[in-house]
């Protein structure tokens, strides 16, 4: 086995070599060899609140001072992961862009690897997500790590003394932070809808501490969502919005919330808690007065006494393979700083994609936690959890927002139980396993 392993490796090596051309790889790249690179490359991308408050420009003023000849044009777009897709299938998009939702095996067809599997994670964390026959196609722009914002004070004024660490402690606080002060313990974002899907990121490493469960085993599982009955879990995870829900831990009217607003709520302390990833913590911070009571915890659940956390990369970046070579090599500079030297990731509160590299303190409540990447999936199972998301029409972690939705419905009109949505779930995926032939093998 390990024959054949050295010999995919060897084929990685060759054909990513192919197609970059005469462009070193990501780990062969020396950027002060480079300075004098003359070139203009063009930037998708989807931050547009970074393009507004000349977050992109600064950084690009930066990356001039030691490149002075490579000018990068840069397009922020709103409605990004479908607006990309439309841009990729014409071709028109410039150099460099954030790989948008394509299957794997289209990777080449679209862009250039920036090295092989072995010799990018030596340096990088987070590079597996977007690799393709020991290839790497995208690097993350930052990570990820799941868990939950909170207000400190408010924590403090409710009498809170220590972060909960199971579904059952989580809730006793939202109840604490209810009877003593006037913040609505626990805010959904329902409106919003994705924000809502965001649940579903807790699935797998945080629920169970396994990090195959997602990619490799979720789909050959007869039945994820019952109750293990020690408050872990999909079961658990999901209970603790249904039971914030009917508990009445929540914002008045669910369908009213807004997503630009609740930032300045959770900064000013008029919002307890909200479940989602790192990357909403800067700019929870930057929505008011007092960033030093936003704060980020692990999300309350406990395997085997210890707390997971899942950490993953955000959008990678990728540069185009029909580039020329020198675009494909000012591209690559321009990657490379971004990644190593520009900051961006520490500035958004991202978990570090640089080996070794610093975490904001906002990561200090993860100390002693287990932090987990899913795994990728089998050899020759890549689309087997799309394909059981499509057929169940349950879309975890792929735009299932309405799923969770009904959940907060269920709980705040009474109209069905928690269980009723669980056995209903369950139908679905064993309907799905049957439909798609697949072996329930846990």
């Amino acid at each position: 086995e390990d024959e054949d392993e050295a010999e995919e490796a060897d084929a990685a090596e060759d054909s990513a070599a192919e197609a970059a051309g005469d462009v070193p790889t990501y780990t062969q790249l020396n950027l002060d060899d480079y300075s004098d690179v003359s070139a203009t490359i063009k930037f998708l991308h989807h931050k547009t609140d970074r393009a507004e408050d000349g977050t992109m420009d600064k950084m690009v003023a930066a990356f001039n001072s030691e490149f002075p000849n490579i000018k990068v044009e840069m397009e922020a777009v709103t409605d990004y992961a479908e607006d990309s897709l439309l841009r990729l299938s014409t071709g028109d998009w410039g150099d460099i862009m954030f790989i948008p939702a394509v299957d794997k095996v289209d990777l080449e067809t679209y862009f250039m690897p920036f090295d092989t599997l072995d010799n990018l994670s030596a340096e990088l964390n987070f590079v597996d997500n977007w690799e393709y026959e020991g290839n790497c196609y995208g690097i993350p722009y930052m990570a990820n790590a799941q868990g939950v914002l909170y207000n400190k004070a408010v924590f403090e004024e409710a009498g809170i003394k220590e972060l909960p660490k199971t579904p059952t402690e989580f809730l006793d606080d939202l109840k604490l932070i209810k009877d003593n002060t006037d913040a609505i313990p626990l805010y959904t974002n329902y409106a919003a809808g994705w924000t809502m899907g965001a649940w579903d990121a807790y699935i797998g490493i945080v629920s169970n501490g396994d990090d195959t469960f997602m990619q490799q085993k979720f789909a050959h599982t007869a039945e994820p969502f019952k109750d293990p009955g020690d408050d872990t879990g999909i079961y658990n995870l999901y209970r603790i919005l249904f039971d914030a829900v009917a508990g009445g831990l929540i914002e008045d009217d669910y369908t009213t919330t807004d997503w630009e607003s609740c930032k300045g709520m959770l900064n000013r302390g008029e919002i307890g808690t909200m479940v989602l990833g790192s990357w909403a913590y800067a700019q929870m911070q930057e929505a008011g007065d007092t960033p030093e009571n936003v704060g980020y915890m692990p999300f309350p659940m406990t395997v085997g006494g210890k707390q997971y956390v899942n950490a993953g990369g955000d959008y990678n970046y990728c540069i185009n393979v029909n580039s020329s070579d020198e675009n494909k090599l000012a591209s690559l500079i321009f990657v490379k700083w971004m990644v190593e030297k520009s900051d961006w990731c520490y500035n958004e509160g991202g978990y570090t994609v640089v080996k070794g590299g610093k975490n904001p303190d906002m990561y200090a409540a993860f100390d002693g936690c287990e932090v987990l990447s899913d795994q990728p999936a089998k050899a020759g199972e890549e689309t087997l959890l799309n394909d059981m998301n499509s057929e169940s029409e349950l879309s975890f972690n792929a735009g299932g927002n309405d799923k969770v939705q009904r959940i907060v419905e269920a709980a705040a009109t009474g109209s069905e139980s928690l269980d009723d949505i669980y056995a209903e779930w369950t139908q679905k995926w064993n309907d799905a396993q049957e439909e798609l032939e697949v072996s329930v093998d846990y």
